[in-house]
């Protein structure tokens, strides 16, 4: 007959709950958690023992070296050579022009390195810090044929500006802006280089260009970085989904046969996904036993837009399928409606990501418009913004994710 997680499904509403208590008692408690900060350490251990107290069979708590403030660093430098770049065009001489041009090719590094694929491209301009990953595993009563794991992370953003103050069309079109720019100046600067067109044309092409200066300009105010959040959906949300069922696992006394479950932590997501990438790379040929696959969660808040996301890191990396087809099964079986979707270009990544790149099955699970609501990466994600149907809609399609599993 195989195993039976009724009683657990049945407490989907206690378990949403609890999470909205722990999400209130980690905001209430460890202070702001940006990645590498003594908050973010302090919430990572109180996880862990929550992990040991709910009977996991070993917590380990890894530290790993973090650059705080790299990840959105490049927009700084970035911006800055670009400026430089523009105006050396009205220079107009011929070392100008190669100038500006290098400059150029600088800024563009910057931007496909740190924000398109999130390489650690300037990192060790800035400060290193130590963030830490929890990796809990609770054994089966017999041979282990599987796994899976639960991910989430527990450190948060810096306050989008635009995003708060004017809302996500506004910010969205205030990117976009700058990346119009960016095009239009590479064109004029070509057509510079070239010579086929006279001085006073150039000229003119370079007055038209300065519509875009005050979009460069606001890029460097695009976050505050006096202003972290709170991070309640994004991301206590996910680090708590796992730490929830491994509390009812143990309360109602369920014991699994062949299915190791474990739950990830891992720190400094909003740090270009460093801990996911120092995990992968700190435990490269490891959980390859048995399928092993990690379920990566990020943002729980609105059921309307439930996603299982098939490709992510801006819609360049593939999730793995299977996983991806497992959970949409088991929302199937419990009637909550999840879709396919991707992280798409400009919408950031998820820990899968690197999950993924670093040779293991995962798939990012999210509940968040990517049109972006207000209040993520804002001051409004706060404890009070929760949505309880939600995590519990989620915690029901986890629970039948892992009895699917054990008894295939």
């Amino acid at each position: 007959m195989g195993i039976k997680l009724d009683a657990i499904r049945a407490r989907k509403d206690e378990a949403a709950k609890y999470m909205e208590q722990e999400i209130v008692h980690t905001i209430k408690s460890f202070g702001k958690r940006r990645p590498g900060s003594e908050g973010e350490t302090k919430a990572v251990h109180y996880m862990a023992d929550k992990l040991r107290e709910y009977g996991c069979d070993s917590v380990t708590v890894e530290p790993f070296d973090v650059h705080t403030g790299a990840f959105m660093g490049w927009i700084y430098f970035c911006m800055t050579v670009v400026l430089a770049a523009f105006g050396l065009y009205f220079v107009g001489e011929r070392w100008s022009q190669i100038a500006a041009v290098c400059l150029i090719a600088i800024g563009l590094v910057l931007f496909v390195g740190e924000f398109v694929f999130y390489f650690k491209v300037i990192d060790p301009l800035y400060r290193k810090q130590t963030s830490h990953n929890v990796t809990a595993v609770k054994k089966p009563t017999g041979e282990v044929k599987q796994r899976i794991f639960y991910n989430g992370h527990p450190d948060v953003a810096n306050e989008f500006t635009f995003s708060y103050h004017f809302g996500f069309k506004v910010y969205a079109a205030h990117f976009l802006g700058s990346l119009v720019g960016l095009g239009y100046f590479v064109t004029i600067l070509v057509l510079q280089l070239t010579g086929i067109l006279p001085r006073e044309t150039v000229l003119l092409l370079g007055y038209i260009g300065l519509i875009f200066v005050p979009f460069w300009v606001g890029m460097y105010f695009m976050s505050n970085p006096k202003m972290p959040v709170d991070g309640a959906n994004d991301n206590l949300t996910a680090c708590y989904m796992g730490i929830a069922l491994m509390k009812e696992l143990q309360e109602q006394g369920i014991e699994l046969e062949h299915t190791e479950v474990g739950v990830l932590i891992t720190g400094s997501e909003e740090e270009g996904l460093r801990g996911a990438k120092a995990w992968a790379a700190a435990h490269q040929g490891e959980y390859q036993d048995v399928d092993t696959y990690f379920f990566c969660y990020d943002t729980i808040r609105e059921r309307d837009y439930f996603a299982v996301n098939l490709k992510d890191l801006n819609g360049t990396v593939k999730a793995d399928a299977e996983a991806g087809e497992m959970f949409l099964q088991a929302a199937k079986t419990v009637g909550v409606k999840f879709s396919k979707g991707l992280v798409p270009f400009g919408g950031g990544a998820t820990d899968s990501a690197a999950l993924a790149q670093g040779g293991f099955k995962s798939v990012g699970i999210t509940g968040m418009n990517h049109n972006l609501e207000r209040y993520y990466h804002t001051r409004e994600d706060s404890y009070d913004n929760l949505d309880l149907t939600a995590l519990a809609d989620c915690f029901a399609v986890s629970t039948q994710l892992l009895e699917d599993l054990e008894n295939r």
